[in-house]
């Protein structure tokens, strides 16, 4: 559908996660695109989506790209979320008239081009690991390339609590990363858009050695490349873009913890409630 979009390049940028690991996206994108607005969407209340089921998830993301799309009119939508990109992006993409780019692949390009031994390797949810959607993407990248997944219950519930240090998270990864460890990588792609706030403890268990590749910059460069090969730049330049900041659950909350991880730009955020 990307070919036949016809959308207002005024009209600002959507994104959504299950909430605050987005936020690692939305930073990446406004300081790349500093002219564009942008509607970000937390779906606090429902969080984590890593444990659900991925028709559950696909619903959810159906849900909110529908809410963006229509009530907000965004003219691009980013599924800054794992979990849901690996559940839905193809629906997304089938469904609304609009452009729509997810995580995945921006990521596996950047670890591609981090790694020097082609030892890669990718930690996530459990859902966005048991999906394979990795592993798929991978095969169609560099299809001769081998990756080794590492599924990490309990990183995304540590950041939603705005807890990314400290002797609990350690003794977790610790625990958890093993397995990247023993396999001598040199690159590793932190496939949950949540983990990048876990990396200064990642990069201590797994050694300064192993590159960790985040796909927020990646996720921002590609959707920059899209907007200008689909002249959805914001004509009004030099201009600063407006933000605004949802919550389907504690919005007090959200605005707490989300102005810690992102910054400045989020001084408060509106309340939308879920149809479930």
């Amino acid at each position: 559908m990307h070919g036949t979009v016809s959308v207002d390049a005024r009209q600002p940028i959507g994104m959504f996660d299950s909430g605050f690991g987005g936020l690692t996206v939305a930073r990446a994108t406004i300081d790349l695109l500093p002219h564009e607005d942008l509607v970000y969407l937390g779906d606090t209340a429902r969080y984590p989506y890593g444990p659900r089921p991925q028709p559950q998830v696909r619903e959810y993301a159906l849900e909110i790209a529908d809410h963006l799309v229509v009530d907000r009119g965004v003219k691009m939508l980013v599924v800054a979320c794992n979990t849901a990109t690996a559940a839905a992006l193809p629906d997304l993409r089938a469904r609304f008239p609009v452009p729509v780019i997810g995580v995945i692949d921006p990521g596996i390009r950047a670890l591609l081009k981090a790694s020097t031994t082609g030892r890669i390797g990718v930690v996530g949810t459990i859902g966005t690991m048991a999906s394979r959607a990795y592993d798929k993407a991978l095969a169609e990248i560099e299809p001769t390339a081998e990756m080794m997944s590492c599924a990490c219950p309990g990183f995304v519930e540590f950041v939603e609590r705005g807890v990314t240090s400290g002797n609990e998270v350690r003794l977790l990864a610790d625990r958890l990363l093993a397995p990247v460890v023993n396999a001598g990588l040199d690159a590793l792609l932190l496939g949950c858009t949540h983990y990048p706030y876990l990396a200064r403890t990642i990069s201590d268990v797994v050694g300064r050695s192993v590159v960790l590749v985040s796909s927020a910059d990646e996720t921002a460069f590609a959707l920059a490349g899209l907007m200008s090969r689909l002249g959805l730049q914001h004509p009004d330049r030099p201009r600063v873009g407006r933000q605004m900041f949802i919550s389907s659950g504690d919005v007090a909350a959200f605005t707490d913890l989300g102005s810690r991880l992102l910054g400045p730009e989020l001084v408060g955020a509106e309340r939308w409630m879920p149809s479930q």
